[in-house]
């Protein structure tokens, strides 16, 4: 019987910024790239290929612990964390077989750490954590290369303060219901997630890291990294370089040839069918390509194209054997898997396919239906799309991207409709959750005002410009909001009449809000005889709308209660149970 080929296991790294990500694969690398980072920061998806032979050499415990090793070695993916990460997805799920979470023990969980684990779990990859920086916790020595053994022999304090910082965490984690364990304390891997304490910088637990990988991928992996003839891949990155585009890519399954044609998905629907000009592949535990006339999965490939199309990132490609309608069906499917929109909702725009992928699925479970969703910047069209929803349901005229940049034209029709960008997917549903709540509110509030307002006015006794027909005054708005043909009364509940008109600096305007100093006009009134001497006026309520703003109460600012008081207690010196 054939042995089944296997593939080496596709492992991201991942994390919040500056936990540690690089530094950790260049604890498994022993080079230095993270200090190469702007900043120290990643700027782009890096791989490594890190061989088997490599593998034993870094961890001598695979020898130790007598793990019979049938990876071919292991496909490292260092991420500029969530954004990248979420381009690492293939039709029904994840790209990456298992991942490294690396979290630093002394900060603990982080917006960008919450966002990883929810993608890890909505897209059930197993994953081990990298407790990183143990070296800083005060005190700590490194006592042993045995990681167990040098936990265990800290001094008193030092134990203390470590265990804190790790019950912390695992609780937080339980918050997340994932359940875990130090890795030593484990004996079911299916149950628990295992944590492994290390520092990148004195390189303790990193063996300790590699045999959990390892172990892992043995256990639980092989018909997952099942190798087939056909190759499959996923665009990650398109470079361009003066007038050349370079695309990063990672060859998931398979055998692709230089000379292979391939077809690329796109959103139009229309597969891209190009020929690849130069293919290289990503050397062992190294960042540089060597050009190559063929690849085997799974490993990260450098391309140029033939085809000057735009290739966007996290679209999947395959092999072109002159299929075009069969391919078009396969890519039309995935696309539609990932990208499902309604009749009606929000425009939804992300930097790639798997990073619209992630919006979309929190969206949907946020309830916010999507009525177009793309791939790039926010620009004039969506802008436009948008404000075309105000007039069907205004909760609706808003944009939101991931990880993407706004154009000038369409920042200029903004001011009509919301934008919420940011690099973080739950900041945006965050900030759109509260968005929508306000908006709701507001848009109950202008309902329930269109049947009228509350208003309180202070006269302005040195500010009285004509006595009568009509009389023209001065008022201080105190509260709530003043609006024309609202109908006034005084503090004893005698009517004084309608509003006709408004003038604030000169110029006659609808409406006035709290703190503003306007002049009104009032016809039938004889100021010197029916106002002088009286310091407020109210808006005129009857019963039955003193009750719907009683009932919609949180529509109202403190301001607002106060003044609906106010009313009530002047209508009741005639009418006692008035509003009850």
């Amino acid at each position: 019987m054939e042995k089944i080929k296997i593939r080496q296991p596709i492992v991201t790294v991942a994390g919040h910024v500056d936990h540690g990500k690089t530094s950790i694969l260049d604890a498994l690398r022993s080079s230095s790239v993270q200090e190469g980072e702007a900043g120290g920061i990643t700027q782009k998806i890096s791989f490594t290929t890190f061989p088997v032979e490599n593998l034993r050499k870094a961890c001598p415990l695979i020898e130790k612990s007598k793990i019979k090793l049938n990876i071919p070695g292991f496909l490292l993916i260092d991420t500029p964390g969530h954004a990248a990460f979420t381009n690492l997805r293939k039709r029904g799920g994840s790209l990456a077989d298992l991942a490294v979470l690396v979290i630093d023990i002394n900060e603990g969980i982080k917006p960008q750490t919450a966002e990883v684990i929810q993608i890890l779990k909505m897209n059930k990859t197993p994953f081990v954590v990298a407790l990183n920086k143990i070296d800083k916790i005060t005190g700590w020595k490194k006592l042993s290369d045995d990681l167990k053994t040098s936990v265990e022999n800290q001094g008193e304090r030092v134990k203390e303060d470590f265990l804190e910082k790790y019950y912390t965490l695992q609780g937080a984690l339980q918050s997340y219901e994932l359940e875990t364990d130090l890795f030593y304390n484990i004996t079911d891997f299916t149950k628990k997630i295992a944590l492994v304490p290390c520092s990148a910088y004195t390189k303790e637990g990193i063996p300790e890291l590699i045999l959990v990988l390892s172990g892992l991928s043995e256990k639980f992996l092989t018909k997952r990294l099942e190798l087939h003839s056909e190759p499959k891949g996923v665009m990650l990155e398109v470079k361009k370089e003066k007038s050349v585009s370079a695309i990063e890519a990672i060859l998931y399954d398979g055998e692709l040839k230089r000379t292979d044609e391939i077809a690329v998905a796109s959103l139009s629907g229309e597969p891209i069918i190009t020929k690849i000009r130069i293919l290289e592949e990503i050397l062992p535990v190294s960042s540089k390509f060597k050009a190559v006339e063929e690849v085997k999965a799974s490993t990260g490939i450098r391309m140029q194209l033939v085809e000057k199309t735009e290739i966007l990132p996290g679209m999947p490609f395959l092999k072109f054997k002159n299929n075009f309608e069969e391919i078009k069906k396969l890519f039309k499917k995935e696309i539609s898997e990932s990208i499902k929109t309604e009749k009606h909702g929000i425009i939804a725009k992300a930097d790639s396919l798997g990073s619209l992928e992630a919006l979309l699925v929190l969206l949907k479970q946020n309830n916010v239906s999507v009525v177009k969703a793309g791939i790039g910047g926010i620009n004039k069209a969506d802008a436009i799309s948008a404000k075309a929803n105000l007039d069907i349901n205004e909760l609706d005229a808003v944009i939101v991207g991931f990880n993407v940049g706004v154009t000038d034209d369409a920042n200029e029709i903004s001011s009509k409709i919301k934008i919420i960008t940011s690099d973080i997917v739950y900041k945006i549903i965050e900030d759109l959750v509260i968005f929508r709540k306000e908006k709701q509110m507001e848009i109950e509030k202008k309902r329930m005002m269109g049947l009228s307002t509350i208003c309180k006015i202070e006269l302005l006794s040195q500010y009285v410009f004509r006595n009568t027909k009509p009389a023209i005054f001065g008022v201080r708005i105190a509260g709530g909001k003043l609006i024309k043909n609202l109908p006034i009364i005084d503090e004893d509940d005698e009517k004084v009449g309608n509003i006709k008109n408004i003038q604030s600096e000169k110029k006659s305007v609808e409406e006035a809000t709290e703190g503003m100093e306007v002049a009104v006009s009032i016809p039938n009134v004889n100021y010197e005889r029916e106002l002088k001497g009286k310091k407020f006026l109210y808006s005129n309520l009857g019963e039955s709308q003193f009750k719907d703003f009683k009932k919609n109460k949180d529509l109202l600012t403190g301001s607002e209660m106060k003044i609906l008081k106010e009313i009530a207690d002047i209508k009741r010196k005639t009418k006692e149970d008035w509003g009850n």
